[in-house]
């Protein structure tokens, strides 16, 4: 089960590059690249994300010296962070549209 994640601009940036290809696992610098989020932003809110349930995260097998960079933690959305990740930027999502048809109505004469 999920728990509820607090959602900020920086969360929605996540979880919209999360939930772009949901089975495709991402590491840090591709996440960092695609959202424009600095690493210190960034991975607190991965590890949010994967202590709410909404991530799973896992090393990648590999001896760094043969491959000559340090292992790669790479990060997906889980089956329930999916749905979760899709309900909040749809609600997001439907706020910003209302709000901007709000913007479109013709002020009001006296």
């Amino acid at each position: 089960m999920v728990q509820n994640v607090r959602i900020t601009t920086a969360v929605v940036k996540v979880l919209a590059a999360l939930v772009d290809d949901p089975a495709r696992e991402r590491y840090g610098l591709d996440l960092i690249r695609d959202t424009g989020l600095p690493s210190g932003t960034l991975y607190p809110i991965l590890t949010r994300l994967e202590r709410a349930g909404w991530v799973h995260a896992e090393w990648e097998d590999l001896d760094p010296v043969a491959e000559g960079r340090p292992a790669r933690r790479y990060y997906r959305l889980t089956p329930d962070g999916v749905q979760a990740a899709r309900t909040e930027l749809a609600a997001l999502y439907q706020r910003l549209s209302k709000a901007d048809g709000l913007g479109a109505r013709k002020p009001r004469t006296a």
